[in-house]
């Protein structure tokens, strides 16, 4: 693989990282329910007061620690990376928070309905980048490959229980400090379910074009 591949690459991952966290900031603007991934982080926020880039951080903190308790091992590499990206993406949080911040606040039904439509498009954007850039997962994703490891279970059924458990904890935490559900609403049921067929609608049409953007050659996208 050449420089400019890798490079590429590079880009891509960094351009879908950015994008899953605009996405998330509509999503959070739009006060209808964040997804499922992120819905940890954002309650321990609104539950503490620190920002939603620094909860992120410490949520993917906590999935390293589950992925160690679960495989017995610690893989010093691969944890060390995993937190260098949560890292990125927690700044990349409060830096698009800080911009959809500066966009009008939406106030009526109709508005925050607008911002998490965009955000239903935005996230899957984010991670149609993220994922076809085929570089290191972020510690949730890659907490959702070793619960279908350990417990021999299809990635779709692990990536459910995962979503299932994230969503379960976060309710509950802004239940006993907030008295209410926080970061858990319809908005969450739909993303759940919206996420994943937008970006299996953008897999079908548009990632032979970033294939084809990456590597140079047809035997190259072909590989």
């Amino acid at each position: 693989m050449t420089q400019m591949n890798i490079t590429k690459r590079l880009a891509l991952y960094c351009f879908g990282l950015f994008f899953l966290s605009l996405g998330v900031s509509f999503s959070i603007q739009a006060g209808l329910g964040v997804s499922p991934v992120s819905s940890l982080p954002v309650a321990v926020s609104l539950t503490t007061g620190l920002s939603v880039g620094a909860t992120t951080v410490l949520a993917n903190v906590l999935f390293i620690i589950v992925q160690v308790i679960l495989n017995k091992r610690i893989e010093i590499r691969e944890y060390t990376v995993q937190l260098i990206v949560a890292f990125l993406f927690g700044f990349f949080m409060d830096v698009t928070l800080f911009i959809v911040q500066l966009l009008p606040t939406p106030e009526t039904i109709v508005a925050r309905v607008l911002y998490f439509i965009v955000s239903l498009f935005v996230l899957p954007a984010g991670l149609f980048g993220y994922i076809k850039a085929k570089l290191p997962l972020m510690p949730y994703d890659a907490l959702t490959y070793v619960i279908s490891e350990r417990f021999s279970m299809k990635f779709g059924k692990a990536k459910i229980t995962s979503d299932l458990l994230n969503v379960v904890v976060a309710g509950s935490v802004c239940l006993i400090f907030i008295k209410s559900f926080g970061s858990i609403g319809i908005g969450t049921l739909i993303a759940a379910y919206c996420n994943g067929k937008i970006l299996g609608w953008m897999l079908a049409n548009y990632q032979r074009i970033f294939r084809q953007w990456v590597y140079k050659s047809e035997s190259e996208v072909e590989a």
